[in-house]
Order: structure tokens, then sequence, then C-alpha cells
């Protein structure tokens, strides 16, 4: 792939750049042991923050679980399946969302704080919680594919186990769980289809 420029835009990302990002990067099932170091994790976090939400409410909270005594707790709420890879993996990610987030938004909307407003009812700020965290939790996923990391997303967990132990007495709710670290063949499956623009995309 070539790079090329459009009057008043960056240069497109070079091909091995999309390839991890995108076309080459895989869902690991195994990791290398290597620890992932604490300036790293926060490194990944640092560069996902910018990525956009609704009135910048920034509703996603992240739970890194890096010691074994933090995976033994999420462990049991884990399906038979995922728990293995669970324990092995060098670090989980509890994908969250704040349902009181909106106490924040007259720091991050500071030209409108009274924006906060919008999200009173417990369905808005539960929509607008659940959409724009999973747009934040996609964003990490993608930042540390950018620093060379792997990712395994998984949604086979009791959610409500999770929520009781981790998030008990908060507005904190858990949405998916991913392992992070640097991935290896064992147990990778083939590349599986994608559907073609034809068939998920219009252009009207």
């Amino acid at each position: 792939m070539t790079e090329r420029t459009t009057a008043g835009s960056r240069a497109a990302l070079p091909g091995h750049s999309l390839d991890q990002l995108f076309r080459t990067a895989r869902t690991y099932n195994a990791f290398e042991p290597e620890r992932i170091a604490q300036a790293l994790i926060q490194e990944i976090y640092e560069l996902a923050k910018w990525g956009p939400t609704a009135s910048n409410c920034n509703p996603g909270r992240f739970v890194f679980l890096a010691s074994p005594e933090a995976k033994a707790r999420l462990a049991p709420h884990m399906s038979s399946a995922n728990r293995p890879k669970t324990l092995v993996a060098p670090i989980n990610v509890i994908m969250a969302y704040d349902l009181d987030f909106a106490e924040k938004v007259p720091f991050l909307f500071p030209h409108k704080p009274e924006a906060a407003a919008w999200f009173a009812k417990p369905e808005v700020a539960m929509e607008t919680a659940f959409r724009n965290g999973s747009l934040q939790a996609a964003y990490l996923m993608m930042a540390a594919r950018s620093l060379g990391l792997d990712c395994g997303p998984m949604s086979g967990f009791k959610e409500a186990g999770v929520n009781d132990e981790f998030f008990k007495g908060t507005g904190w709710r858990a949405n998916f769980i991913c392992n992070i670290g640097y991935g290896t063949n064992e147990n990778l499956f083939p590349r599986l289809p994608r559907l073609p623009f034809e068939v998920a995309c219009q252009v009207l």
C-alpha cells in the first residue's frame, strides 16, 4: 500500500502498521509468560484515552489484573473454556463502564458543565455508558496492538459475579474481559472469514 495524502489531512499509516492493527492481528488464546511492566500498562491507557466519546463523557473503566491474587479473584467467574487461559495470561483487563460517569462531565466538558444533566435519567446513563464504554474498550485494544502487544477479548464470564467481586457498592459494571500480552501460536485457530463490503455496507 502506498502512502497518500489529501488536502488538509495526514498521510495514511503504512501497510505494516495496518497489518499490526487490523489485517494480521489475531484473537490470541495463549501468551508468552513475559511480565508486562506497569509503565507499559499505563502507556496503553494514555493512548486509548484520546479516542472520542459522546460529550467527552469517558465512561470506560479498566481494571488491569496482573498479580496471581487478582487473577484468582476473577477465575471463578470465567467460563470453563476461558478460565485456564485467563490464569496464565500476563494481564487480564476487566473492560468496564461507570454508570456514574456524569459526575465527571463538568471536568471533562468544561465549556458546558450543565451537560451532566443530559444523563440524569438512568436509562440514558446506561445506554451512554455502555455504548461509549464499549468504544473505549476497543480503543484500549487497538492501543495495546499499536504498542506491540496482542489481545484476547472474551465474553464468556459471569457478569454478576465479576460485578459483585470487583465493583460492589460502585457504579462500575463489567462489559467483557480481555487478556493482553505477547501472543503465541498455541491453540490459535485458523483465520476466520469476514463479511465483504457488499454485504456489510451501504453507500447512499
